[in-house]
């Protein structure tokens, strides 16, 4: 291959024995690419040169390890002052990418890792993409979770090429598709081995043949009958979000069924999105989430063997998620018939992430019971889930301590205990960390990593960096009753339950908080938590001295234990509440719950249980679902004040 005369700062540009120009972007000074106004200016001009002189191919690819382009540059989102400027992002990249897409040579975008955002919108407005089968390769179009809309032509053309199904679906969830995926719905035109890509790119440009061409019912439903389609994708949407919170999802249905995807043709409704206070505050949990990512980067530590005790509803679905992640784990309990129900919910989530029937099987396999505890001795981190009982831990932890290897990380998934208090039995305390997973284990994405007084500093860096590993989002805190998340969820489950005690119908209480914006009202919360562990832990975390809630104490003692028992504060059947009618909403009701939720946030940060306020509502968003359009409790609370 030769290089092209022109030097530019983002792209490399070469051209092969057989006419192929490859561009490969490679973005200055930065591990991943995203489309910054200079890449894409960098970019205009390379299309001039082609325009004067036409290739007889052009293929796309990444200089990154990282993946292809990650999306758009998100820091220019925050710079959006005026109107002008967000009408200006989106026909930037509108007009370069429909210029790209109306040449006369072929073109390719070869994507192998991430391609999100407008870096699938660049892979759409190439004639082909072709995409590389490793796990690292996802497609999407995830603006949605930012507040904002695919303005680059991905509501035009996704639909144009997987149908108005696929394409609204992916855009108003922000999911993304794997390689195989994508070559099913049609996104990908192949999919194809690491090995093999270059050759594969260069033969499929080469051969220039026709794209696949849609059902009639899907090019149907992308013209005369396109209404019906959205139709039904905002009443879907209806289920999930409401319009004055999440705007952007409705915002991508109207301009696809209203304005064939072109955002320019509604300045205004593209103005108010871009510049609501969602699409800020998304942007915001966006950065508080890379933060969170950040944490555990810089270490080389890779675990290998885990080793949990506790094989219930917690230590079970926390062995499940770390065997599903490609570690070794042991799980130890009294016995097999304890450990089995655990294997059978591990085979039901693998079988729904799993679809190829040896990856699930190895998957199964690296999940050993383990009764007796023989995998503690050789285990690289080790993981004591038992039930909430500070003499049951201790005990424990004394055994083990006695049994691991010296480097091993010693940890504890308690939830309402002081590290401090299980210090005692142990020869080194200082090994002791919290590594504390929220139910359900594989959908919540954060885990506190809990330092007590004295913790050594290097098993905290371990633990944080397993947690990374795992791809779950690590949260440093310090030890205190419930952590963070527990900590505030205690006094706004104790005000729930006070508000039913006063009359409330759970229903109507539940109601105020969904239409709040949480994904789950505080009372069905108490049934999922079991009203078990709100008694134990009532007292401790809801810093409260008088009387526990009627409610509570009377279906305690009834043995009413919750969603686990099928009767709680509500009755429950095939796993669902019976809510009945929610009766009209008291004035002011959320945010009187709201309240001591809020008060116990700010008292954590003031005590420095967490470093600071962001990272307690990024605690608070990613632990409890908490509204994230608010940007976290003590951002809402700055925002309900000013």
């Amino acid at each position: 291959m030769h290089s092209d005369a022109t030097s530019y700062e983002h792209w490399q540009v070469e051209v092969d024995a057989a006419g192929l120009v490859w561009v490969t972007l490679d973005k200055a000074g930065e591990s991943t690419n995203s489309l910054s106004s200079a890449v894409l200016s960098e970019l205009s001009l390379l299309l001039d040169g082609f325009d004067r002189s036409p290739p007889r191919g052009l293929i796309f690819r990444s200089g990154k390890s990282a993946g292809f382009i990650a999306g758009a540059d998100i820091q220019e989102f925050t710079r959006l002052d005026t109107p002008a400027k967000g009408v200006e992002l989106v026909r930037r990249g509108w007009d370069l990418f429909n210029r790209l897409a109306s040449v006369t040579y072929p073109t390719l975008a070869l994507v192998r890792g991430h391609c999100l955002g407008g870096g699938l919108e660049l892979a759409l407005a190439c004639r082909y993409l072709l995409a590389v089968d490793e796990p690292a390769t996802r497609m999407g179009l995830p603006e949605v979770m930012l507040g904002i809309v695919p303005g680059w032509g991905g509501m035009l053309r996704l639909p144009q090429r997987i149908g108005a199904q696929a394409a609204l679906d992916m855009m108003l969830t922000g999911k993304s598709v794997d390689a195989k995926r994508a070559k099913r719905l049609g996104l990908a035109d192949d999919c194809v081995p690491l090995r093999v890509m270059d050759n594969a790119a260069a033969m499929l440009l080469l051969a220039d043949q026709a794209r696949r061409t849609l059902s009639p019912l899907q090019r149907l439903l992308n013209g005369p009958l396109r209404g019906l389609a959205a139709r039904a994708a905002r009443k879907q949407v209806a289920k999930r979000a409401r319009v004055e919170h999440y705007p952007a999802p409705y915002a991508i249905i109207d301009i696809w069924e209203k304005h064939h995807g072109n955002a320019l043709a509604a300045p205004a409704l593209i103005d108010s999105i871009v510049r609501s206070p969602t699409a800020r505050n998304l942007v915001r949990v966006f950065f508080m989430q890379e933060r969170l990512k950040g944490f555990g980067k810089g270490s080389t530590y890779q675990a290998q063997r885990v080793h949990v005790v506790g094989a219930g509803v917690m230590g079970g679905d926390i062995a499940a998620w770390c065997a599903l992640r490609g570690l070794t784990v042991t799980l130890q309990d009294q016995g097999v018939e304890c450990i089995a129900p655990a294997l059978q919910r591990a085979y039901a989530t693998f079988r729904q992430r799993i679809k190829e029937p040896l990856e699930l099987r190895n998957a199964m396999d690296r999940l050993i019971p383990d009764p007796e505890g023989h995998g503690a001795r050789s285990a690289d981190v080790v993981i004591e889930a038992i039930f909430e009982n500070l003499e049951a831990k201790r005990a424990l932890l004394q055994q083990l301590d006695a049994l691991i290897r010296p480097d091993a990380v010693l940890a504890t998934n308690t939830s309402s205990l002081r590290i401090e208090d299980l210090h005692g039995v142990l020869a080194n305390s200082a090994r002791l960390v919290g590594i504390h997973f929220f139910n359900p284990v594989a959908r919540m994405p954060l885990v506190e990593v809990v330092a007590a007084a004295g913790a050594d500093p290097e098993m905290l860096q371990r633990a944080t960096a397993f947690v990374k590993q795992i791809d779950r989002l690590p949260l440093p805190v310090n030890s205190a009753p419930g952590f963070l998340v527990n900590a505030v969820l205690g006094p706004y489950m104790l005000a729930a339950m006070r508000a039913v005690d006063e009359g409330l119908a759970p229903a109507t209480i539940d109601a105020a908080m969904l239409a709040f914006g949480m994904p789950m009202g505080p009372i069905e919360l108490v049934d999922m938590v079991g009203l078990d562990v709100a008694m134990a832990a009532g007292r401790s975390l809801a810093g409260d001295d008088g009387e526990p809630p009627s409610c509570l104490r009377e279906r305690f003692a009834a043995g009413q234990l919750g969603k686990k028992t099928g009767q709680g504060l509500y009755a429950y059947r095939q796993g669902k509440a019976i809510k009945g009618k929610a009766g009209a909403v008291p004035a002011g009701l959320a945010e009187r719950l709201l309240e001591p939720l809020l008060e116990r946030t700010q008292q954590l940060v003031s005590d420095g249980v967490v470093a600071d306020a962001d990272l307690a509502d990024a605690g608070v968003i990613f632990g409890t679902g908490f509204a994230p359009f608010t940007g976290g409790p003590l951002n809402y609370l700055r925002n309900r004040h000013a």
